[in-house]
């Protein structure tokens, strides 16, 4: 299956969500500006139709552990943006977090080239889940602004409508309708990742940032690559050494140094 008929089955059966939560919202809010609204189509198609297609190509290559911890270095990302784009210095903390994110990356990549029988593939995966980080990231330095001036629900409906969109146009740019016709399980797949992958995620992530601020949310998904790790070796079978479980340590323990006042 290819990668945008699966992403299009987890946004069709999503879509409700959002569109519930947009128009009720929506309800009672000014109307948004022809700024407001160029700004939450880039934001969309870059932080969920970009950043979830580029990850779902990159793990047809490389294993979700490698995949969750180069897809964490989102918050470091996020700061180089800032520092680039916005004008923010980057410190000695924020300095010494990047070094150990992407020392963690380099042990847990040397672990997937070590093991795969297919070297390129690691990178090209690699390099997809990266693209992925990095869209991300650009939709998180610029979503603070808008959630703050929307509201999180309503922005974040809105965003997910206009990815939803752009995975729709995808896939009908690219694959037959027949690629919707698919076994029972694969529709149970996708409304399970509809429901805990995307609606309530993205919905608790927006509320986060709008009380704690992106840099404490982020903090607290710092338990992510570590759990992605252990249930690729219990569910997938994927094989866990010690050089993938120091490049976690080395990532989680970047993203809580650049987390900490």
């Amino acid at each position: 299956m290819a990668p945008v008929t699966l992403l299009t089955l987890r946004m069709i059966f999503a879509l409700p969500v959002f569109v519930w939560v947009g128009l009720r919202a929506s309800r009672s809010a000014p109307p948004l500006t022809a700024r407001d609204w160029s700004i939450v189509v880039a934001l969309g198609c870059l932080g969920y139709y970009g950043a979830s297609i580029f990850d779902f190509i990159g793990l047809q290559y490389v294993t979700a552990g490698l995949e969750r911890l180069i897809l964490f270095t989102y918050p470091t990302l996020t700061i180089l943006i800032a520092a680039l784009f916005l004008g923010q210095r980057v410190g000695r903390r924020e300095a010494g977090a990047l070094a150990l994110c992407y020392l963690g990356i380099a042990a847990a990549f040397a672990h997937d080239l070590g093991v795969a029988a297919d070297t390129a593939a690691v990178w090209i995966g690699g390099g997809f889940v990266f693209a992925s980080s990095l869209s991300y990231a650009i939709y998180l330095a610029g979503s603070a602004g808008m959630i703050a001036r929307l509201g999180s629900a309503r922005f974040t409906a809105l965003a997910m409508l206009v990815s939803t969109a752009a995975t729709l146009a995808h896939f009908v740019a690219t694959q037959p309708l027949a690629q919707l016709l698919q076994p029972l399980p694969v529709y149970a797949y996708g409304l399970g990742m509809a429901i805990f992958s995307t609606a309530i995620p993205v919905f608790a992530q927006s509320a986060a940032i709008r009380r704690i601020g992106p840099g404490r949310a982020a903090l607290i998904g710092t338990l992510g690559p570590l759990v992605t790790i252990a249930l690729g070796w219990w569910v997938l079978d994927e094989a866990m050494s010690v050089w993938q479980l120091l490049g976690a340590a080395l990532v989680v323990a970047g993203v809580v140094l650049v987390g900490r006042r």
